[in-house]
């Protein structure tokens, strides 16, 4: 007899999809509070509609589901934006992020949590300073009157953030954890390299494809596109012992903005009559898609994005143990508390600074408090303590406290952001996602 395993999970994720949408446009909250009730729910006490065993292939689920969730985010983020925003992003995603991990590995001289050596106090605020920007912009999506600036902020953090804890867990923390020991000059040079080494293989893939998509002019066919070198992009960046995050984020964005130049050339009212090099050896005059299908592509990027997410979920769902969070009851408490302090103090700062520097655009109170409150934790969190050896002996206290500050920085700061917007900020000037 046939199994129809697939069939049935692919019917229970669509299934949790719309009813969540559903319900969550009637009560007019994020739907990502009753996606993560719902999967908890579905995977524990329904085991049926679940027919495979997640644990077995959780290793498989995730690396498909890296591309589809990072392709889509990094769509929504134009080049034109990080040229303008570019410190302030950099500020965020990478200065930020590698002070908040000091921080954080700073507790290890407090014997906060006992047992755990130097470079597994980085590993695990490596991790837990991840942000997730599916969790983040479903959750954001329904407030209005959000300034762009901040719309660009929290997404360009929500990626490079992303890039650079997974840098640091790989190529410092999780090596540091697992000998004991770490030469900073090598850890140093080699974070270094591997930073350049991906952003240069997908700036050149990036090229690549864009010049691919100048073959076709179908919508469907230049997103399928997309997704192959996302795919394409991690898988080689990943056999190449580099980030294949960060590969794919810089490529799916050079592909994009290359994309942007050839629709703001083909719109220009007076075309210039002398093309530089670059416009030349691009082919400019061949458009590699339109902005109409440019926006199909966007929202169909989001939607395969937010089902891998939902996947994502139920494996969280997998690693979700009552009694294990019961146990560590309070190192989660602490650990939640601790990187939430550090994310407003590290936003705060930003928010000065913004007053202090004309690079940097200030954010205000206002700023400050959504920029504090958008550091949902949410899937790279999972997948990084996943890649922990089920040999450390400390693997049960990281996926306990992970899953945990993961559990509830979506719904603390979800519920504090909608409780702002709802009852505090009535105000319906534009979405988070138009200009």
């Amino acid at each position: 007899m046939h199994s129809f395993a697939p069939e049935i999970v692919l019917i229970t994720i669509l299934s949790l999809v719309i009813f969540s949408d559903a319900l969550a446009n009637r009560l007019k909250i994020p739907s990502v509070f009753l996606l993560l009730i719902g999967s908890y729910v579905v995977y524990t006490y329904m085991p049926s509609a679940i027919p495979i065993d997640l644990k077995h292939y959780f290793d498989t689920i995730i690396l498909f589901c890296i591309p589809l969730i990072f392709m889509g985010d990094a769509l929504h983020l134009h080049f034109s934006d990080i040229k303008k925003y570019g410190f302030d992003i950099f500020y965020l995603a990478v200065i930020a992020v590698a002070l908040s991990i000091t921080v954080g590995a700073s507790m290890y001289y407090f014997d906060i949590f006992q047992g755990l050596s130097l470079g597994a106090y980085v590993a695990l605020f490596a991790i837990n300073m991840a942000t997730d920007a599916v969790s983040v912009q479903s959750i954001l999506s329904r407030f209005k009157g959000i300034k762009h600036h901040i719309k660009v902020l929290i997404e360009g953090e929500s990626l490079g953030n992303d890039a650079t804890a997974v840098i640091a867990f790989f190529f410092v923390g999780l090596p540091w954890m697992l000998s004991g020991e770490i030469d900073a000059s090598k850890a140093t040079l080699d974070a270094l390299r591997v930073f350049v080494v991906s952003i240069g293989l997908g700036v050149a893939l990036g090229f690549m494809f864009y010049m691919l998509m100048k073959l076709f002019s179908d919508k469907r066919g230049e997103f399928f596109s997309f997704v192959v070198e996302a795919y394409v992009a991690y898988v080689l960046a990943e056999e190449l012992h580099v980030s294949g995050i960060l590969t794919l984020i810089t490529a799916i964005i050079a592909t994009n903005a290359w994309i942007g130049l050839d629709i703001k050339a083909s719109e220009e009212a007076k075309p210039k009559k002398a093309k530089s090099f670059m416009c030349k050896i691009r082919f400019e005059h061949i458009r590699a898609t339109t902005s109409e299908r440019l926006e199909y592509i966007y929202e169909m990027a989001k939607e395969f994005g937010y089902i891998a997410a939902v996947m994502i979920f139920f494996v969280l769902a997998e690693m979700v143990h009552i009694d294990k969070l019961w146990e560590y009851r309070v190192e989660i408490l602490f650990m939640f508390t601790l990187t939430t302090l550090i994310r407003a103090i590290s936003m705060a700062k930003f928010a000065f600074l913004g007053s202090k520097f004309k690079q940097i655009a200030p954010v205000g109170l206002e700023g400050w408090f959504i920029l504090t409150f958008s550091g949902m934790k949410g899937a790279l969190s999972i997948i990084l303590v996943h890649m922990i050896p089920d040999s450390y002996v400390h693997k049960d206290f990281f996926e306990a406290v992970t899953v945990g500050v993961v559990v509830l920085s979506i719904f603390v700061y979800g519920i504090t952001l909608w409780t702002y917007f709802t009852f505090f900020r009535k105000e319906a000037q534009k979405s988070i996602f138009k200009k």
